[in-house]
This record gives C-alpha cells, sequence and structure tokens, in this order.
C-alpha cells in the first residue's frame, strides 16, 4: 500500500471515530416545569440551593456581593457586598462554608452560610469564574477548557481536569454545578449546558437552554448570557437563570432526549 494511501485511510478513520464521538453524546432539552421571580438587577456569577433557600454570587464592580434569596418569591433576605474593588464570581457551598471567587483579584472569600459574615479568605492563581463541590474538591473554572481541583483547607490545587467535547478542548467554562456525578457547565455566550464526566474531562452531553431565553417575560436589551445552575439534591430539582434575568427556572431532570434523526 503506498503512503499517500495509508495517510487517506488513517485521516478517514479519524473523521470517522469524530463522528462516532459526536453521536455518542446525550443531546437534550430544557423542559421548564416552574418560574420563580429573579432580581434583573442582579449579575448572576455563581448560584447554590440549601434547605430550600438560594445562595447567589453577584458581579460588576461596585454591585458585588453574596446574599439568600427567598426561591419562592425572589427577595433577598440577606446580603453581604464586597468592596468596590471586587468582582464576585463562582459560589459554593463546602464543609459548612460558603466560598466565592473573585474575577481577576485572585481573592477567595469565605463566609459563614448562616450569618454571611467573612470569616477567612484564600488567594489563588489567574481568574477565577465558576465554583462547585463534588464532595471531596471545590472545582474551579477558571474559563479555559482546565477545571481544577481546590482543597478547601488551603485553596491548594489538588489535580486538574482537562476539559474536551468530541476529543477538541472545550473552553470557556463557566458557572459549574456538580449534579449525579457529572459536572454540568455553563458555556460563555451559549445558551447551553455542557455535562462533564469528571473522572475523563470528556463531555458526555449537553442540555438545550434556548426555551428558557424564550419564555422570558421580556426581551430588555440588559438581559445577559445564560449564567447560574442550583441542584437541589435532596427533591432532585434543578434551577437555571442568567446574567440580569428577571426569572429562575426549574428544569426537569433529568432532561428530555432530543430526537435523532434516522
Amino acid at each position: 500500500m503506498r503512503i499517500h494511501e495509508r495517510g487517506l485511510i488513517a485521516g478517514l478513520l479519524v473523521l470517522w471515530l469524530g463522528a462516532c464521538n459526536a453521536a455518542a453524546l446525550a443531546q437534550a432539552r430544557a423542559t421548564i416545569t416552574a418560574q420563580y421571580p429573579h432580581d434583573p438587577a442582579a449579575f448572576t456569577q455563581g448560584l447554590l440551593i440549601d434547605n430550600g433557600v438560594l445562595f447567589e454570587s453577584t458581579g460588576r464592580y461596585g454591585q458585588s456581593m453574596v446574599r439568600r434569596v427567598a426561591l419562592e418569591s425572589g427577595r433577598v433576605l440577606q446580603s453581604t457586598a464586597l468592596d468596590d474593588v471586587y468582582f464576585g464570581e463562582g459560589l459554593a457551598l463546602a464543609q459548612g462554608r460558603l466560598f466565592q471567587l473573585t474575577w481577576k483579584a485572585g481573592i477567595a472569600f469565605v463566609y459563614d452560610p448562616d450569618t454571611l459574615k467573612r470569616i477567612d479568605r484564600f488567594d489563588y492563581r489567574g481568574h477565577g469564574w465558576g465554583l462547585t463541590w463534588d464532595g471531596q474538591h471545590l472545582v474551579m473554572s477558571n474559563g479555559s477548557a482546565m477545571l481544577q481541583l481546590i482543597d478547601p483547607a488551603d485553596f491548594s490545587v489538588t489535580d486538574v481536569i482537562r476539559v474536551k467535547e468530541n476529543g477538541r478542548p472545550l473552553d470557556q467554562l463557566n458557572e459549574l454545578e456538580y449534579v449525579d456525578g457529572e459536572i454540568l457547565a455553563n458555556v460563555w455566550h451559549s445558551d447551553r449546558v455542557v455535562r462533564i464526566d469528571p473522572n475523563s474531562g470528556r463531555v458526555i452531553g449537553w442540555l438545550d437552554a434556548q426555551a428558557l431565553r424564550a419564555a422570558l417575560p421580556d426581551k430588555r436589551a440588559n438581559i445577559n448570557v445564560l449564567n447560574g445552575i442550583a441542584w437541589d439534591a435532596a427533591n432532585r430539582r434543578l434551577y437555571l437563570t442568567g446574567k440580569n434575568w428577571p426569572r429562575l427556572f426549574e428544569i426537569a431532570w433529568p432532561p428530555e432526549a432530543l430526537d435523532r434523526p434516522d
């Protein structure tokens, strides 16, 4: 067999394997089961729910804060503002403490979740975007295709997860949530949520959330990107919202699979 023929066959094999991987991705659509008010002034960067109460981290300089929010009404129950030099980012609850990232400052603030009193802080390198807790580690995104596993005791990096979709790095990973052994991630400037296998870093599926944007009561110019995932493990409910969105959506989980063409 000639060399160029072997090269052609090898190239076709790579394309075939890529097509197989793409077909293997679990594609699903977000089905709305309930809607709740959400503060349209909130530039949502991190979201979680614990014992029926939402915790939210908001961004923008001079507007960043961490707060407790009533799910049903969207009313802010309690808040702690960041100094104007900090841009709030991802939020996670781990071992009885709330951890809030900052965008460029390289500082993670730690709070008592009952009082929102700041009780500690840690330094880290690079940008902070999304944050979640997998039961053993904090998992942090920074806008790249790499997720960092963080020891909550000292905020040291213990390992990394390199995220790939169909064999290619998937960057712009933003807000994170750990759900049933998967990491869900918003992809910046996209109305989809990717599902990541934390053991391999492989994207195993994605959730099409375009229906949420379509269901917003108005289409004001300041409505920003989809960002904000909260998982209520006790009641098995998933919540999604966006930056400056006036609604928080409850989503059916597991999601409805999209029909595949024959």
